[in-house]
């Protein structure tokens, strides 16, 4: 079983990560003009600090790195995974097209606040020139979409203890209410999700680029129109703006509000009601225990499964980490430099390149590590990869999805419609697919359960359905910044960090 270190536990000072960034936030009780320049630069930060309660209104100074920037990106928005089923080799494009925005338009920029704050690194993200002087408008309003809701995901998740998030367009949380919040015509917020510390529905709308009030405007209308449908129950909207100019510090404005109708309140499990969390809630953190936390988790990371499963042979590796993998973490992951890897790697030596898989696995397994399937992902600067035994839930999980007939629309049929149409028509398909998944969770749970117990032992020749021998940690030009989770691995090439714009 893997378990994360509590709360309360004093955490070290983080280490000095080469991919640190310092993402300033400003928290308040509702949408208003957007700071100035000089607002904001001039400020004085408080450290983000994790409390018992949501934060106080005011700006605070973070710290964050580039790889729990790009798990957010690569795990929020839309749920194309239904679509993918019968197409699974166009995975490594959709996730290309999930970072490749971020890597294209952002840049560096020192900066050193004017008053002292503890553990900030000296940088911040910015918009490159490419963005200012190369981009045409229709780009930028789909970067803009792409950041603000990374950034939404990133803040909610990992500053603010949120649990996996959802596109609010299949239904949103309460069955009961699921026809008013698939109504077509509604303007309504992007995500929702639950936080079981706050035992509270979140609803959260993302808005990003040159975020001024007009636009928070809007999304404050489209949360409160959510809000209305879920009104007898206890939620909170939040309005995540995430402005950036070129030249510009990229920060975030957090606008929230608690919902609660004392007279209408429904409980909605269990939670301390004013109690935060001190570190972000993620599904992989009960994967051992929870058949709904396993089933999150594997419907969270069928992008990366399928990236794997459906790789060239070639470009398969594994990478060594370490078997307990229960770290105390500031955001989504665990980077790899606050472990022991490294030395645990250099024990490990010749036994982790033999062709004696039987012995290597033993080996591996006798220092303390575990080796977890990855890939690097085309075009883009990351690699994924996952253990064994999500992979073999993940597995499970796609072949009960084909047996649903996963939702899928013909070219011609596609040709005949317009737009809005085909939007539509996606849509629908995508609603009736997890309507059925959801009429067959009992046994599906059942399933995955069964196959993540028995993968604990198996071979990754077994689960891939080959031979081949794979190569671990190959050596290259390429310096790799390495991060887990429970199940999960990332990692970032060096070389394309945002750079000085």
């Amino acid at each position: 079983m893997i378990r994360v270190i509590p709360g309360h536990v004093p955490d070290a000072p983080p280490p000095k990560y080469d991919d640190r960034f310092d993402v300033p936030v400003l928290v308040r009780s509702h949408p208003a003009n957007k700071p100035s320049r000089k607002q904001q630069q001039t400020a004085k930060y408080r450290p983000w600090i994790w409390s018992k309660k949501f934060p106080n209104d005011g700006w605070y100074s973070t710290t964050t790195t580039w790889r729990d920037i790009i798990k957010a990106a690569t795990e929020v928005g839309r749920d194309v995974t239904p679509h993918l089923v019968n197409q699974p080799q166009y995975a490594h494009r959709e996730l290309a097209a999930r970072v490749a925005p971020l890597y294209a338009y952002l840049g560096a920029l020192d900066f050193r606040p004017p008053y002292p704050v503890p553990g900030v690194s000296g940088r911040r993200l910015t918009l490159n020139p490419v963005y200012a002087y190369g981009t045409e408008r229709t780009a930028k309003n789909a970067a803009a979409y792409r950041l603000g809701m990374t950034m939404a995901e990133w803040a909610c998740r990992s500053l603010l203890g949120l649990g996996q998030t959802e596109h609010l367009e299949l239904g949103g949380p309460v069955p009961a209410l699921h026809e008013k919040f698939k109504n077509a015509h509604a303007k309504l917020p992007d995500l929702w999700g639950r936080h079981n510390a706050e035992a509270t529905y979140w609803l959260i709308e993302a808005k990003g680029g040159d975020v001024g009030l007009p636009a928070l405007r809007k999304g404050w209308a489209q949360l409160q129109a959510g809000s209305s449908i879920l009104a007898a129950y206890p939620h909170r909207i939040v309005l995540v703006g995430t402005s950036a100019r070129p030249k510009d510090d990229l920060f975030l404005t957090i606008d929230h509000n608690l919902c609660q109708d004392p007279r209408h309140r429904v409980f909605i499990g269990p939670g301390s009601g004013d109690d935060f969390p001190t570190g972000p809630e993620s599904p992989e953190d009960d994967l051992g225990d929870s058949d709904d936390a396993l089933l999150a988790a594997a419907r969270a990371q069928m992008l990366t499964y399928f990236a794997l499963r459906y790789a060239r042979p070639s470009q398969l590796r594994t990478a060594l980490v370490p078997a307990q993998r229960g770290f105390r973490r500031t955001g989504l992951i665990t980077p790899l430099e606050r472990t022991d890897t490294a030395a645990m790697r250099a024990d490990a030596g010749e036994a982790a390149l033999s062709a004696d898989r039987s012995a290597r696995r033993n080996r591996i397994r006798d220092i303390g590590l575990d080796d977890f399937l990855t890939c690097r992902i085309a075009e883009t600067g990351i690699h994924l990869g996952m253990s064994r035994q999500l992979f073999a839930a993940c597995a499970t999980l796609h072949a009960r999805t084909v047996e649903l007939r996963a939702p899928s629309l013909l070219a011609e049929e596609a040709a005949e419609l317009v737009e809005d149409e085909r939007e539509e028509r996606g849509l629908d398909d995508r609603r009736n697919f997890y309507t059925q998944l959801e009429e067959a969770l009992p046994r599906l749970q059942r399933q995955l359960r069964e196959a993540y117990e028995t993968a604990a032992e198996d071979e990754w020749s077994d689960l891939l359905d080959s031979n081949q021998n794979l190569q671990t940690d190959a050596q290259s030009d390429e310096i790799l910044l390495e991060a887990i989770t429970p199940g999960t691995y990332l990692a970032v090439s060096r070389d394309m960090l945002p750079a000085p714009a």
